[in-house]
């Protein structure tokens, strides 16, 4: 595809993703009816259901998609690993660990208790990430630091079974966010998201062009001028906002952070990160929209969440990325 038509091309189809997950469900309602409740509201059934019940879930859909395409375009950056993604650094497992904590001591409910102890526990785990990676003979290199995210992600994922499988209340309440899905979110969800998501957003992106250096290596990236360390730390730490908070509204959403990445680089490949991050937070927006949509249909009236579906379509993927040689980094 011309580089010219790639921006419209993907806009349009995120669009259209937008459109359909506003008009699919258990109650199916006609585009032009999608189209008059969002300009006009109304009280008509068909309103009520667009505006109070999928407005608020693609809107989650969209934000959450976007922060995970980002954070994996970053992290594979940094770690210079293309099978990276946001729990490389142990991100997801240490925003899930917060949650689990927050529920089994009564201190959250909801997004709005969630997403402060997400962020905790994701910002915890990239700090002792890094700590670990940091120790020792040639500093936080790309695979010290995928080889510490594996080992926490690993100890965490063990100290969350342990407080779960000991309080049948915090399981309860666990099972239905740990499987990512984006129904039952509020008009607020997304406006306690923002914060998160924009800041996280600004940093990322202001290391756009220190991440296409540290591609050539790390002494080519301080021989033109960039600070090599700051620029890691910075982009993690904005990785690690944008997956505390897709991580609190939606749940471990797996294969959106690793695959959209690849995808993106390879629809402008001379962009560099300031093409490629923008591109993945529209394929990661309308990938996650995408496998909600699905989710909605392949099980109806019944549903199947996004978590699981991205998963599903995910595996495949996961292998033929592993199996090809010429995986961009």
């Amino acid at each position: 595809m011309s580089p010219r038509l790639v921006w419209p091309a993907v806009t349009l189809l995120v669009a259209a993703v937008g459109v359909l997950s506003l008009a699919v469900g258990t109650r199916p309602v006609p585009p032009s009816a999608v189209v008059d409740a969002l300009l006009h509201g109304g009280g008509s059934p068909d309103a009520l259901v667009v505006r109070s019940l999928r407005l608020p879930r693609t809107e989650v859909g969209l934000a959450a998609g976007a922060a995970l395409g980002i954070a994996g375009a970053a992290l594979q950056a940094v770690t210079r690993n293309p099978l990276a993604d946001p729990g490389i650094l142990g991100l997801s497992q240490g925003a899930a660990a917060g949650v689990v904590l927050a529920l089994a001591f009564g201190l959250a409910n909801g997004f709005g208790g969630y997403v402060w102890y997400a962020f905790a526990g994701a910002v915890l785990a990239a700090c002792l990430v890094y700590g670990i990676a940091a120790r020792g003979r040639g500093g936080a290199s790309p695979v010290k630091l995928a080889l510490a995210g594996t080992a926490l992600s690993a100890m965490t994922a063990g100290g969350t079974t342990v407080v779960l499988t000991s309080s049948s209340a915090t399981l309860d309440q666990f099972r239905f966010w740990q499987v990512g899905a984006l129904s039952g979110r509020d008009a607020g969800t997304v406006g306690q998201m923002l914060p998160f998501l924009a800041g996280g957003a600004v940093l990322v992106v202001f290391c756009a062009r220190g991440l296409d250096a540290l591609a050539l290596g790390d002494e080519t990236a301080r021989a033109l001028g960039h600070r090599v360390g700051v620029v890691r730390v910075v982009a993690a730490f904005g990785a690690t906002l944008l997956t505390a908070g897709a991580v609190a509204a939606a749940g471990p959403i797996a294969f959106v952070g690793l695959a959209v990445p690849h995808v993106a680089r390879r629809l402008v490949p001379r962009g560099g990160y300031r093409s490629v991050l923008p591109l993945s937070a529209l394929l990661g927006a309308g990938l996650l929209l995408g496998a909600d949509v699905v989710g909605r249909v392949v099980r109806a009236p019944a549903e199947v969440p996004a978590g699981v579906m991205t998963a599903l379509v995910g595996v495949p993927v996961l292998v033929l990325l592993v199996r090809r040689k010429g995986v961009a980094a």
